[in-house]
C-alpha cells in the first residue's frame, strides 16, 4: 500500500482531533507502541498537532517495561497495535495515567497480508479503544486548532536502551531532531528523488531521525515493512529500489545471507550507513564483497539524535594500525567532541579517553531526571560513556564502552579490540567478549561466538588462532559457541547478559 504526504496530513489531523476530544491537551504525551508501520508516523504528527509530544516505545516490550515507560513519561494517551493492546497493554493501563487508547492493525494501509509477517493476524478494535482508521473516517475534512510549538519543546521522548541500567527518557526537542535531519540531508546528499529504506526500528533514534525525519524533510518516499524480516525486506529492495538506508550492521549481514540475495539486488543503494553497534573492518570488507556497496560508519547516541560522527560519503574509513579499530568518522556539522581522561581534562591526540560531545543535536536533558542530566550532560556537553581516541588527522576511533573494560591481572583489555580480531576468523559470524571472574587474574577474557552458515567452530583452535594475533594478556582464555548472541532490537549486543551467565 501507499500513503501520500496528503494522506499522512489527513490521518494525523483526525488523530489529533480524536485526542483532543478525549481530553489530551498541550504538553501531554502519547505513547507510540507499534511496529514499523505508517501508524508510527501518523501518531508522531498527530501528537504534535494536538500540542503534545510522543513517547517512542519498543513493540517488543512486555508488561513491566511498558508500565515503566508509560508511568515514567506520564503518558495520558496510547496508540498501539491491536494485538499488543490485547496481549500486553490492556493489563497494565490501570496502573498508568493513560485515559485514551487508539488502536491500529499491522494490516492497515496494505493488501498483501504477507504470511511471513502477518500469519494468524486479524484486525480487531478491542473494547475500550478507538480505531485509528475509524477516526480518519469520522473527522474527514476537519482540521485541529493550530498550535504553537517552539524548537525547545520536546517532540519525542526516546528512552535509552538500558544496556547499562534503567532506561532514561532523552528529551529530543524539535530543534535537536531537525538539526540532525539536516545533517542526514547534507552529509548523504539526500533529496526528493531519493528513496529511504526503513530497516531500523522507528522507535529507535536511528529510525526516528534517519528514516522518518529525513523523509519528511526532503519529501521523499519511505519504505516500511512492519518489522525486519530479511526475505521480505530483500523483496522490498527489489521492488522499490531504495537509494539510502542506515541500520545496525546485523541488518546488512542478514540481508547478505538472505536466500537468493545477489549483488544486483543492492545496486540502487548509493548511500549506506551503519550505526548502533561497532563494525569490525573484516565485516565491512565482507559486506562490500557480498553486497557490492561500501557500508559507511556512523556514530551517535539517543542523546545526540543519531549522528555526532560520520564517515564522509564516498570515503573509506581508516583502520587504526595499533588497535585494529575502524574509524567511526569525524564530527558532523557544528559539533565539537573532546576526548577526556579520568581527571576530566583533555588527553593528547592518540590517547584513549571518554568522548564528550557538544552541538545543536545534543538533548537538553533527561525527562524529570535533573541529577542524571547534571551528571551526564554538564553544561550541555554529553559525557557519552564511550571510550576512544582521535588520531592526528582528526579521525575518531571508538574503543569501547567505559563500563565494559576488562581488568586482567592489572592490564586493560577492551572487548572491542579482541572482537575485531576474532571477526577475522573464517568461521566466526558474530562475537562478543566479556570479562569473567578469575582467581588468579581477577578477571579474564571470554569470547562468545556464533558460526557462519555451514561452518563449524573448534573452540581450542579459535583460542590458538587468537593467541597468535594479539598480546598475551588480551587473547580469550575461554570461547563458547552459541547459536545467537543476545541483542537489543536495534542490534546492540547485550554484553551484560553474557556477563550474568558467569
Amino acid at each position: 500500500g501507499t500513503l501520500t504526504f496528503a494522506d499522512l496530513d489527513t490521518a494525523s489531523d483526525a488523530l489529533a482531533l480524536g485526542l483532543l476530544e478525549g481530553g489530551f491537551s498541550a504538553g501531554d504525551r502519547m505513547g507510540l507502541y507499534v511496529q514499523n508501520d505508517p501508524a508510527f508516523v501518523i501518531g508522531l504528527l498527530g501528537a504534535w498537532k494536538a500540542g503534545g509530544s510522543a513517547v517512542a516505545i519498543n513493540p517488543m516490550n512486555k508488561s513491566a517495561e511498558l508500565t515503566y515507560l508509560l508511568t515514567d513519561s506520564g503518558a495520558t494517551a496510547l496508540l498501539c497495535l491491536d494485538e499488543l493492546y490485547t496481549s500486553v497493554a490492556a493489563g497494565v493501563l490501570p496502573e498508568t495515567s493513560v485515559t485514551t487508547v487508539v488502536t491500529c492493525s499491522g494490516l492497515d494501509h496494505q493488501t498483501r497480508a504477507d504470511p511471513r509477517l502477518f500469519e494468524g493476524t486479524s484486525k480487531t478494535t478491542p473494547e475500550g479503544t478507538v480505531d485509528l482508521a475509524g477516526l480518519v473516517e469520522r473527522y474527514a475534512g476537519q482540521q485541529p486548532p493550530p498550535v504553537q510549538l517552539s524548537g525547545s519543546d520536546v517532540g519525542v521522548l526516546t528512552y535509552t536502551s538500558g544496556t547499562t541500567g534503567r532506561p532514561k527518557g532523552a528529551m529530543n526537542t524539535h530543534s535537536t531532531m531537525v538539526f540532525n535531519a539536516y545533517t542526514y540531508r547534507e552529509w548523504m546528499h539526500l533529496g526528493p528523488d531519493d528513496v529511504v529504506l526503513g530497516v531500523a526500528p522507528l522507535f529507535h533514534i536511528t529510525g526516528l531521525i534517519g528514516h522518518v525525519a529525513i523523509a519528511m524533510l526532503v519529501g521523499c518516499p519511505l519504505v516500511l515493512a512492519h518489522r525486519f524480516q530479511p526475505d521480505v525486506v530483500l523483496e522490498a529492495i527489489r521492488e522499490h529500489r531504495p537509494t539510502f538506508t542506515v541500520g545496525a550492521i546485523a541488518v546488512f549481514i542478514a540481508l547478505g545471507n538472505a536466500a537468493g540475495a545477489v549483488r544486483e539486488d543492492f545496486a540502487s543503494l548509493r548511500a549506506v550507513y551503519s550505526g548502533g553497534a561497532p563494525i569490525a573492518p573484516a565485516v565491512t570488507d565482507q559486506l562490500e564483497e557480498k553486497l557490492g556497496v561500501y557500508v559507511h560508519n556512523i556514530y551517535g547516541l539517543t542523546e545526540t539524535n543519531s549522528p555526532s560522527h560520520g564517515v564522509p560519503m564516498g570515503v573509506k574509513a581508516p583502520v587504526d594500525e595499533n588497535s585494529g579499530a575502524l574509524s567511526v568518522g569525524v564530527p558532523v556539522y557544528d559539533t565539537v567532541v573532546r576526548v577526556l581522561g579520568e581527571d576530566g581534562e583533555e588527553v593528547p591526540v592518540g590517547e584513549v579517553g571518554e568522548f564528550a560531545t557538544s552541538g545543536p543535536q545534543v538533548v537538553p536533558g533527561y525527562w524529570e531526571r535533573p541529577e542524571a542530566t547534571a551528571e551526564s550532560i554538564p553544561g550541555g556537553e554529553l559525557r557519552t560513556g564511550d571510550v576512544g581516541f582521535m588520531d592526528a588527522q582528526g579521525w575518531f576511533f571508538l574503543v569501547d564502552r567505559k563500563k565494559d573494560m576488562i581488568n586482567a591481572a592489572g592490564y586493560k583489555v577492551w572487548p572491542r579490540e579482541v572482537e575485531d580480531v576474532l571477526y577475522g576468523h573464517p568461521a566466526v559470524r558474530e562475537v562478543a567478549v566479556v570479562g569473567i571472574p578469575d582467581e588468579v587474574r581477577g578477571e579474564t577474557v571470554k569470547a562468545y561466538v556464533s558460526a557462519k552458515p555451514g561452518a563449524t567452530i573448534d573452540t581450542d583452535e579459535v583460542i590458538a588462532w587468537a593467541k597468535e594475533r594479539m598480546a598475551a594478556y588480551k587473547y580469550p582464555r575461554y570461547v563458547e559457541v552459541v547459536d545467537e548472541l543476545p541483542k537489543t532490537t536495534t542490534g546492540k549486543i547485550l554484553r551484560r547478559e553474557l556477563r550474568a551467565r558467569n
